[in-house]
């Protein structure tokens, strides 16, 4: 879908809503990161990213989607039309996916109050909104809420899905008919509907995840929590089983031999059957560190396997100070 071909039938018109549209749209910026080529994150999510943010506070405090911003070295925050401002990455929060930046210039934008994502019901009308205003934003509906697991060991117990799909989505404002911000755009991804057609919907993590870290992201730029064990592995489902589909560069998975093709079997006697069971069985069973037994079948062969799990965070580069 892009600009061009949806013609302005999906894009929002300031008489359908109870707030001042274009206002609100106005807060939302365009995210541009510049990451080192020898950046843990560089060969999966590459050097160069762009996207969206969303003033949240009068004093240039910008909420993305974090895998913007995650080891940048460099950011810089385009706002009202073509004006440009550096950037510094504050913070970046594995467990939601959310990510925080402070403009180093005054940006001169209404900041957007944060909703209650609890409250919006499936139906709601809401709006997408891309940094450019009315003609970068979509008029758009809550279809879902719903587990997500994403196969890099993410879990959200309830992400919110829209649809019709924003085309440029990483980072978007989705705003409520009260013109508060419910979340911000992650993914896009196919959903099968109930013709078995596929549809592209974007998958929004909920604002209410960012309300109890907020102020550790801003004092100490994680929230203040032992961290998960992780274990470097690209996995996804096939049928009632999860295959391994790939490792991270030097992670504790390949470290301890596991290989693309592997089927995870059990996490510590228990039986896998999805994504989130098995990420969520690593979990539980403590803090980063911990060691994770497996069952593994590859190529007809079962047998256990031990990972010593580890802090992603000690792979990533920190925010570089400016």
């Amino acid at each position: 879908m892009s600009w061009k071909g949806a013609g302005s039938t999906v894009q929002p018109k300031p008489e359908d809503y109870d707030y001042e549209l274009d206002q609100a749209l106005s807060a939302t910026v365009g995210i541009r990161s510049i990451v080192p080529e020898d950046a843990f994150t560089a060969d999966t999510l590459g050097t160069e990213r762009h996207g969206n943010g969303v003033l949240i506070r009068n004093d240039g405090l910008v909420l993305t989607i974090g895998y913007l911003v995650t080891e940048a070295e460099t950011v810089w925050i385009t706002y009202g039309g073509n004006r440009v401002a550096q950037g510094h990455a504050l913070a970046y929060d594995q467990e939601t996916g959310f990510g925080l930046v402070q403009a180093l210039a005054r940006l001169d934008l209404p900041a957007l109050p944060l909703g209650s994502s609890s409250e919006t019901e499936v139906g709601d009308d809401v709006v997408i909104a891309g940094a450019g205003g009315r003609q970068h934003s979509l008029a758009a509906r809550i279809i879902a809420k719903q587990e997500f697991a994403g196969y890099w060991e993410y879990v959200l117990d309830e992400a919110i899905f829209t649809s019709p799909a924003h085309p440029n989505w990483g980072g978007t404002a989705v705003i409520d008919r009260s013109g508060d911000l419910i979340g911000i755009g992650s993914l896009q991804i196919q959903q099968v509907s109930s013709n078995r057609r596929q549809a592209d919907v974007n998958m929004v993590v909920p604002i209410d995840l960012l309300k109890p870290i907020m102020q550790d992201l801003l004092t100490i730029g994680r929230p203040n929590r032992p961290a998960r064990p992780w274990l470097g592995i690209y996995a996804t489902e096939v049928g009632n089983s999860v295959a391994i589909l790939g490792l991270a560069t030097d992670g504790p998975a390949e470290q301890a031999d596991v290989r693309a093709g592997d089927i995870v079997l059990r996490v510590a006697g228990t039986p896998v059957k999805d994504l989130a069971g098995l990420f969520r069985g690593v979990w539980a069973l403590g803090q980063a560190g911990v060691e994770v037994p497996l069952l593994i079948n590859r190529e007809g062969e079962t047998f256990e396997l031990t990972i010593k799990s580890a802090d992603r965070r000690r792979f990533l580069k920190g925010p570089v100070l400016h």
